[in-house]
């Protein structure tokens, strides 16, 4: 268990801020690591062309580290959208396969398979929401020997519902069928088997779990891809890019794995040195321990809601940093705005409201929250 961590962020004592996944906060080390990025930005004469490289490769080599991989499998996009979109592009479906996805799925993993099925005159297969919120057996009784990738979050957006990666990974490779992962609501919070999950694609947004910028995201691609098609041409990612002198000297060749996926600018001064220092900073807490410490969170305002007639999957069921609760009848249409006017904040998504702590959060704004709840309801 990690103690309160809110010295580390700056969260005045007032706010009680239960909304990590619409977006984590930074960290007092990155907010000022993003400062310094801006400061030299305006001093070009201080940034030197090795500038164009060191940083991006540091968060790069960092996030290789959080799920376990070789550096040179990680490729550094603007947004899950963006390497959504790689894998869409570089996974091979043919005419009456399907790709298959979550009923309310987030739509970044969607748009991009819509497109892709109609331009291979492939089919969309939606999992709908299984009534006891059993995600994994839903998506195994789905997967037979038409589906040729399953496109999937590690909990649903909305709730936390909870899927067993490394059974739907299991099952998916029996077919012969791929499997790609948009981690943004997880990555940071939950550990991840990356050698036993074995997804073709796995992609993460910076700025919620993992306490980063906006703009910025990371993308493993496992090896078997790593001679695939980029979304964009960019001078970075080529072969020899370090070379400015030579740049006009055009080679076909991309730099090793899977940097030639990484985006334009990915150097980006300002932003870059913002997500090395939260990656530092959740390497160092570990995510194990993250995920412990949330969950224990979680666990006692889910136990103290009951009282107040929300209900909650059970732990079994939901991530651990993830707490979704329902109200028979719904919730009322107000909430947010009366929780908001005591400068509580937490999301309404679909019919839950969606409640994300990370270690900012301590007792008093547990108490805060339910004191508030116990009025409105």
């Amino acid at each position: 268990m990690i103690p309160s961590q809110r010295h580390l962020f700056d969260i005045p004592d007032e706010i009680t801020y239960f909304n990590c996944a619409y977006m984590g906060p930074l960290l007092k080390t990155a907010r000022a690591a993003g400062h310094m990025g801006i400061d030299r930005k305006s001093t070009p004469w201080t940034v030197a062309p090795e500038d164009f490289f060191t940083e991006s490769e540091r968060a790069r080599s960092l996030f290789a580290s959080l799920i376990g991989s070789a550096a040179d499998d990680i490729a550094l996009i603007p947004s899950a959208s963006y390497g959504l979109a790689i894998a869409a592009k570089n996974i091979p479906l043919e005419k009456g396969q399907k790709i298959l996805l979550l009923e309310d799925q987030f739509p970044s993993n969607v748009y991009c398979w819509q497109q892709r099925a109609n331009e291979c005159a492939a089919e969309i297969k939606t999992v709908p929401t299984p009534a006891d919120y059993d995600w994994t057996s839903a998506v195994l009784n789905a997967i037979d020997e038409t589906v040729a990738v399953a496109a999937l979050p590690h909990n649903h957006w909305t709730d936390g519902a909870l899927l067993d990666l490394v059974a739907i990974g299991e099952k998916l490779r029996a077919q012969g069928a791929k499997l790609v992962l948009d981690v943004t609501q997880s990555l940071g919070a939950m550990p991840l088997a990356l050698p036993r999950v074995k997804p073709d694609f796995l992609i993460a947004a910076a700025y919620k779990w993992l306490l980063g910028p906006y703009s910025v995201g990371f993308m493993y691609v496992a090896p078997e891809h790593h001679g695939g098609e980029p979304l964009e041409y960019n001078w970075l990612n080529r072969k020899g890019s370090e070379d400015f002198a030579g740049l006009v000297d055009y080679v076909d060749d991309y730099q090793p794995g899977a940097q030639r996926f990484d985006m334009g600018e990915r150097a980006n001064f300002a932003l870059m040195p913002v997500a090395v220092a939260a990656l530092e900073q959740i390497l160092d807490w570990g995510v194990a321990n993250i995920q412990e410490t949330l969950s224990e969170k979680t666990r006692d305002i889910a136990a103290r809601c009951e009282g107040l007639g929300l209900t909650s999957l059970s732990d079994d069921k939901r991530a651990g940093h993830f707490l979704g609760l329902r109200r028979k009848g719904g919730l009322p249409g107000n909430l947010l705005e009366r929780l908001r006017a005591d400068n509580i904040l937490v999301s309404v998504r679909g019919s839950s409201m969606r409640i994300t702590p990370h270690l900012f959060n301590n007792e008093t704004d547990s108490d805060r929250l339910l004191a508030a709840l116990e009025k409105i309801l």
